[in-house]
């Protein structure tokens, strides 16, 4: 997944061989591909859930020096020589529209990994740390609020939360919007791998597709939200829950809202996010 351009020394970027590139998506749906890198170092320092940049290659629009974006790990470990590590990462190709001419323009990066043929180079730099941190109490609730590539992030930290906490007994739940069946590979990926924590008393996944084609992601996730908005509400108000949001930036704006009309006023809903933000318990990793 993405993050907005930051500033980056193209000197600190290391050199990745794409070693495959697959579509995981119909035809018939958005462009998504699980595409492998490979640092031929035998570098064991990265892990999933962290973020990578990908610097893409210039040109830029308005001069830029670099175009940098991150983009989380679905997975990194040894090659199979033993050689290398490979990071794998799910891109989906992405499309802007232009606010003043409606016009539509690729998104940078992203087609350029999509683009981008098993032995093309590409320049990455990170590994940078993920805002999303598990709790020292494993008593703590934890509710993460997802669509897209946004599954990402939080299949590598569910299998944290009970791999490294195998006496965790607060509640986790997982929100996760789609605007169509396809995009439920993000939630399963190839390996069904969220599928090992259906038998934990503690978590629980909520998909939420759109009604129809057309339907947006973020929309058909506050759908799920509604249907369980006694058990968010009361989730929210206790003392030791975590909320975690990874996806679209609109999520945000729409989970707000949905927020507010259960707490009676936008003000009386800010000040109790405002609280979760300064207890360290709020944290986001959202992109347009």
């Amino acid at each position: 997944m993405t993050d907005p351009e930051t500033s980056i020394n193209a000197s600190d970027a290391t050199e990745a061989i794409v070693q495959s590139s697959r579509r995981i998506t119909p035809e018939s749906t958005d462009e998504v591909r699980q595409i492998v890198l490979r640092l031929n170092s035998p570098a064991d320092y990265f892990l999933e859930g962290q973020n990578i940049g990908v610097l893409t290659p210039g040109p830029h629009p308005y001069g830029n020096k670099t175009h940098h974006r991150y983009y989380t790990l679905a997975n990194a470990g040894k090659s199979a020589d033993g050689e290398g590590i490979e990071l794998e990462l799910l891109v989906r190709r992405c499309f802007y529209i232009d606010e003043v001419s409606g016009e539509q323009y690729p998104g940078e990066a992203s087609n350029y990994l999509c683009d981008a043929q098993p032995g093309d180079k590409v320049s990455i730099t990170g590994p940078h740390n993920s805002p999303f941190r598990i709790p020292t109490d494993p008593t703590s609730n934890l509710l993460m609020l997802g669509t897209g590539t946004g599954i990402a992030p939080f299949r590598a930290f569910l299998r944290q939360v009970y791999q490294a906490h195998a006496d965790w007994t607060g509640k986790v739940r997982l929100f996760y919007g789609a605007r169509t069946g396809a995009e439920l590979l993000y939630m399963n990926d190839l390996n069904n791998d969220l599928a090992h924590y259906y038998d934990q008393s503690t978590f629980q996944a909520i998909q939420s597709l759109g009604k129809s084609v057309l339907k947006d992601a973020g929309d058909a996730l506050l759908s799920g939200v509604d249907a369980h908005a006694e058990e968010i509400w009361t989730l929210l108000q206790a003392p030791k829950t975590h909320v975690y949001l990874a996806g679209l930036r609109k999520i945000a704006t729409a989970f707000d809202a949905s927020m507010a009309k259960l707490a009676g006023s936008d003000a009386q809903w800010q000040t109790l996010k405002q609280s979760l933000i300064d207890e360290q318990r709020w944290s986001e990793l959202t992109y347009h």
